[in-house]
């Protein structure tokens, strides 16, 4: 799978290939899901180029 973003997503940008091809969907289509380096995007964000809010430490 080939993903092409405008917004550059930090930890997705220095991800390993292998990191990134492991992917999921989730919730229903609405977005996707690396888990090995914990990153989220929904298919809102991928249309507006905007990366998941990330937690508030």
């Amino acid at each position: 799978m080939r993903l092409y973003f405008f917004t550059p997503l930090l930890r997705l940008s220095e991800a390993k290939p292998e990191q990134r091809q492991h992917c999921e969907i989730i919730g229903d289509g609405q977005g996707i899901h690396w888990p090995d380096i914990d990153e989220d995007i929904s298919a809102e964000g991928m249309l507006y180029g905007v990366p998941a809010p990330r937690p508030k430490k």
